[in-house]
C-alpha cells in the first residue's frame, strides 16, 4: 500500500524522517519497498502567469510568452502547448532547475531564434498522471506569483511503498499504519471520527434480502438523492493519485477515499440504473449465482458466472461481484442523480473464491481476502455519507441494514500472558555493558500502545482484551509475545549461541541407508523417483478427499507396480531394459486404521553386460539365479545373512519363482520374477525380476555392532582339506536347508560349503533329486590330517541322513 506522509501526518504525529520511519516500520515487520520522495520532482518550478502570448516568428506550432515569476524583469519562454493563452497562472520551471522525471535540466536556449529562459511545465513533465494535452494551467486566481508550486500540486510529500504479511489485514489502511506508527513511536493519534448521518426514514425507497448469511454477515444499503456529480476537489484528488488510483469523480472517489483512509470497500450504484435494470423494484439481494448467469463488469468484460461467484442482485438479477467490482449497467456516471451506497461484510473465504474463479482482482476483493474488520462497518459508511453530503450535495433519505453479526461484546478476546513465558521465548534484553529480562512495565507499556487491555491475574500475569481491529490476528499468547518483540525491538534482544557446538553427524538410520543405497547403485541399478500418488482402484488403499487430479487420487501401497509401469515406459521409449530401484513410503488400511512405512523396492530385466559383440549382437536375458546374485551381492556387502523360503502371495509374481526374505525370523519382503501373464499384457522381455523390502527390517537388522563395527578375522595360512559328497534328497528340501545343516554339524573345521551339481532324470528316484556338495575344512593353527577331518565328515553325512533321510551316493 502506497502511504502519504503528508496524510499520515494528519493522522498520527510523525517527528521522523521519510528514512528513519521507513526503518522503523521495516523493523517491525512492515516490508517498506521503495520511498518515493516527490519534494524532488518539482524542486525549483514556481508560479508563473502568462502576461503575454505572440506567436512565434519562425514557428507555426510555437509561441512566446512573456511569463511574471514574481522577480524584477519578465521572463521570456517559448512554449509549444496549444492551450497556452494570455492571464493564466501556469507552473513554470526556471533556468537551472533539474526535472528527475524527464530527466531534463533546463538551460537557456535559442528556439527557431528565440531565446528562452525557462519552461513552462505539464503535470505529465512533473511526474504525475495526467489526461490533459498540454500545459497544466492552475484553476485558482489570484496565485501568488514566485511561489513554489508543490503545495499547490501535492508535491511536498513523500509516499512510502509499504507490503503487510496477510495476518495484518488492519494495515492495508491509513488508519491501521497511524494506529502502528502511533504504537511505534509514541506519537499522538488524530483518527477522524465521523458524526452521526441524519438519515429522513422514508419507507419503500429500498429493501434487503441476504440469501446466505454466512457469506454477508453484514449489509447496509443507503439511498441518497440530489447528488450532483463533479470532479473532486483537489486536495482530495491529491490524495489519490499518491495512493496509485485514478479520480473519476467525487462520489466514485470518496468510497476509494474511504477504502484507503479504513480499509473498508464501499460501492456506489446508480438508484435509477438499479430500478431500470430490475423492473422498478427496490430488492436489493446478496446470493450465489447459478451456474452460467453472466455480468459485465466495470472493466467492459462480460463474465460467465460459476455457483463460486458471490453476487448482489436487484430484485434476483446480477448488478455487482459482491466484494470485488461492480457492474457497468449500474455504475455512477456523470448524469447520476440517486444513489444506493453499498458497506458490507462479505466472507473471506466466498470473496477469494468468487475472485479466482473469474481471474479477477481488485482493491476491495484483496481486503476482503484478508478480513475487514466487522466493529467499524458503522464507521466507514458514515463518513463516505459525511463526504458524500458535503462534496456532492446529497441528502440520506432512507438507510437498511441487514445485520447477522454475533454480539458486538464479543468482537474482541481475552488472551491469558505471562511475563516468564515472554522472558523465555524472547530470551535475554541487551542492556549495555550487561544483559537483562523484559520487566512488567516494559509489557504494559508494549501492549497498550497497541490498544490492549490489560488486568493483572496474578503475580506477573496479565489478562489481555485485544482491540476488535486485531481480533483476526491476534489468538494466542504467542500473538501476543511476537507483538511483544516487534514494537520493543528485535535488534534490542541479544544474539545467544550454544555454549558448545559439536560437529554435525547423520542419524544412524540416515547412514545405513546411504549405504544401501550406494551398494544397490553399485551392484548396477539407477535409482528412481516416483510420486506417491497414484489411480485409485486397488484394495486397502488410502484415497484422498480432495485430490487435486483423479489420476492421482490415492496413495501407492508398494514400490512394485510404479517400476512395473517405468519398465515399460523406457522400454516404449527405446531406452531398453532397466534395471532400478527405488526407496520411498507407503500406505495401506487396515482395521485399526490408517499404516505407513518406508520401503525399497528394484526391478532387473536389462542385460548386464557392457557389449555384445561377444554373443553376436543378442541380448541376453538374465537369469533367476543371475537376478538373485545382484541381491545377494548387496546383502553381502552390507554383511547380513538372509534366508529365502517359497512364496506365493503376490499374484504379480510367478508362483513358482518367487521367495519371501527373512533376517532373524523377521520377514524381510519378496524377491521373483514378473507374472507370465502380467508380462505379456505389459509386452515385457521373459526375464523381469522383482523385489521389495520392508527398510524398517533392513535397518534393524544393520543396526548391529559386529555389522557397524566388523572384527578383523585373521587368514589361515594352512592348506584346506575338501570332501564332496553326494546324495538324493527329497525335492521339497530346499538347499538352504541342507547347507545350514551341514554347517552346525561340521562347526569348528568346516570353513565353507558349496552346491555344485543338481541333477533330476534317469537313475533319479521318483520325487527326488540328485545334489552334490563341496565342503571345505580348514584349520587356523595347523594343517590339517585325514584322521581329523573324517570324523567331522562322517557326522556330517549322519546328520543328513537322521534330518532329511537321504540316500548317500558318496
Amino acid at each position: 500500500m502506497r502511504i502519504s506522509l503528508n496524510w499520515l501526518r494528519e493522522l498520527v504525529e510523525v517527528k521522523l524522517s521519510p528514512e528513519e520511519l521507513a526503518h522503523i516500520l521495516t523493523m517491525a515487520g512492515f516490508e517498506v519497498e521503495d520511498i518515493e520522495d516527490r519534494r524532488t520532482w518539482a524542486n525549483g518550478v514556481v508560479v508563473g502567469r502568462v502576461l503575454e502570448r505572440q506567436p512565434h516568428p519562425n514557428a507555426d506550432k510555437l509561441s512566446v510568452c512573456t511569463v511574471h515569476i514574481g522577480a524584477a524583469e519578465t521572463l521570456n519562454i517559448v512554449c509549444g502547448a496549444s492551450n497556452v493563452r494570455a492571464d493564466i497562472y501556469v507552473p513554470v520551471a526556471t533556468v537551472g532547475t533539474y526535472l528527475p522525471n524527464i530527466d531534463l535540466k533546463i538551460k537557456p536556449a535559442k528556439l527557431r531564434g528565440v531565446p528562452s529562459q525557462g519552461m513552462i511545465c505539464s503535470l505529465k513533465e512533473l511526474g504525475l498522471p495526467s489526461e490533459v494535452d498540454g500545459i497544466h494551467i492552475f484553476p485558482e486566481e489570484n496565485l501568488p506569483v514566485g511561489s513554489d508550486v508543490r503545495p499547490l500540486l501535492g508535491l511536498d510529500d513523500v509516499i512510502l511503498d509499504v507490503s503487510a504479511t496477510a495476518n495484518r489485514a488492519d494495515a492495508l489502511s491509513m488508519v491501521g499504519i497511524a494506529r502502528e506508527v502511533a504504537a511505534l513511536t509514541g506519537g499522538k493519534l488524530t483518527i477522524p471520527e465521523p458524526g452521526e448521518v441524519k438519515v429522513t426514514q422514508n419507507a419503500g425507497k429500498l429493501s434487503l434480502k441476504i440469501a446466505d448469511t454466512q457469506a454477508c454477515p453484514a449489509y447496509i444499503g443507503t439511498v441518497i438523492e440530489g447528488v450532483k456529480i463533479a470532479p473532486s476537489p483537489e486536495w482530495l484528488q491529491q490524495r489519490l493519485r499518491a495512493a496509485g488510483v485514478r479520480p473519476i469523480s467525487n462520489v466514485v472517489d470518496i468510497t476509494n477515499y474511504v477504502l484507503l483512509e479504513w480499509g473498508q470497500p464501499l460501492h456506489a450504484f446508480d438508484k435509477d440504473r438499479l430500478q431500470t435494470v430490475s423492473g422498478n423494484g427496490n430488492f436489493i439481494g446478496v446470493r450465489f449465482a447459478n451456474q452460467g448467469e453472466t455480468l459485465k463488469t466495470l472493466d467492459g468484460q462480460t463474465r460467465t458466472l460459476t455457483t463460486q461467484n458471490l453476487l448482489i442482485t436487484a430484485n434476483d438479477k446480477p448488478v455487482a461481484l459482491a466484494g470485488v467490482m461492480g457492474g457497468e449497467e449500474t455504475e455512477v456516471h456523470e448524469g447520476s442523480q440517486n444513489l444506493v451506497l453499498e458497506a458490507a461484510l462479505f466472507d473471506s473465504v466466498a470473496i477469494r473464491r468468487s475472485s479466482r474463479s473469474v481471474g479477477l482482482r481488485s482493491e476491495a476483493s484483496g481486503r476482503y481476502e484478508r478480513g475487514v474488520n466487522r466493529a467499524e462497518l458503522e464507521i466507514a459508511c458514515r463518513r463516505a455519507l459525511a463526504l458524500i453530503s458535503e462534496l456532492a450535495n446529497g441528502v440520506i433519505v432512507h438507510q437498511e441494514i441487514a445485520d447477522t453479526r454475533p454480539d458486538p461484546a464479543t468482537w474482541s478476546r481475552s488472551i491469558a500472558l505471562r511475563l516468564d513465558r515472554v522472558n523465555e521465548v524472547l530470551g535475554p534484553i541487551d542492556l549495555g555493558e550487561e544483559t537483562g529480562e523484559l520487566q512488567e512495565k516494559d509489557v504494559v507499556r508494549v501492549l497498550s500502545a497497541l490498544g490492549c487491555q490489560l488486568t493483572p491475574s496474578g503475580e506477573r500475569a496479565w489478562n489481555v482484551t485485544v482491540p476488535p481491529y486485531r481480533y483476526r490476528d491476534l489468538e494466542r499468547e504467542i500473538d501476543l509475545i511476537e507483538e511483544i518483540a516487534r514494537l520493543y525491538g528485535y535488534d534490542n534482544f541479544c544474539d545467544t549461541l550454544p555454549q558448545k557446538s559439536e560437529a554435525g553427524y547423520l542419524p544412524i538410520d540416515q547412514e545405513l541407508l546411504r549405504k544401501l543405497r550406494a551398494s544397490l547403485r553399485a551392484a548396477g541399478l539407477t535409482e528412481l523417483i516416483h510420486y506417491s500418488l497414484v489411480k485409485p482402484g486397488s484394495d486397502r488403499q488410502v484415497v484422498l478427499s480432495n485430490p487435486l487430479f483423479s489420476e492421482y487420487s490415492a496413495l501407492r501401497t508398494d514400490l512394485i507396480a510404479g517400476l512395473i509401469d517405468a519398465f515399460q515406459y523406457n522400454l516404449e521409449q527405446g531406452n531398453g531394459s532397466l534395471n532400478g530401484f527405488e526407496t520411498g513410503r507407503i500406505f495401506w488400511q487396515e482395521e485399526d486404521g490408517l499404516q505407513e512405512a518406508d520401503a525399497i523396492a528394484g526391478i532387473l530385466g536389462g542385460d548386464r553386460n557392457l557389449g555384445k559383440w561377444s554373443k553376436g549382437g543378442r541380448e541376453q536375458p538374465m537369469t533367476w539365479f543371475e537376478a538373485k546374485g545382484v541381491l545377494e551381492s548387496v546383502f553381502q556387502q552390507l554383511g547380513i545373512q538372509v534366508e529365502y523360503q517359497p512364496d506365493c502371495r503376490d499374484e504379480r509374481l510367478h508362483p513358482g519363482r518367487t521367495a519371501s526374505l527373512w533376517i532373524r525370523g523377521n520377514r524381510l519382503g519378496v524377491f521373483g520374477q514378473l507374472h507370465p501373464q502380467l508380462r505379456r499384457e505389459k509386452g515385457l522381455p521373459d526375464s523381469v525380476y522383482l523385489f521389495q523390502l520392508d527398510l524398517d527390517v533392513l535397518l534393524d537388522a544393520l543396526d548391529q555392532d559386529e555389522i557397524l563395527i566388523p572384527a578383523f578375522k585373521t587368514y589361515s595360512t594352512y592348506p584346506a582339506s575338501d570332501r564332496d559328497i553326494a546324495f538324493f534328497a527329497p525335492v521339497k528340501v530346499s538347499v538352504s536347508e541342507i547347507e545350514k545343516a551341514i554347517t552346525k554339524a561340521g562347526k569348528g573345521l568346516l570353513e565353507s560349503v558349496e552346491i555344485f551339481d543338481e541333477y533330476r532324470g534317469e537313475n533319479v528316484p521318483q520325487g527326488q533329486r540328485s545334489l552334490a556338495f563341496r565342503l571345505v575344512y580348514r584349520s587356523s593353527d595347523r594343517t590339517l590330517t585325514d584322521a581329523e577331518v573324517e570324523p567331522v565328515h562322517n557326522k556330517v553325512r549322519e546328520a543328513l541322513v537322521e534330518k532329511f533321510g537321504v540316500n548317500l551316493r558318496s
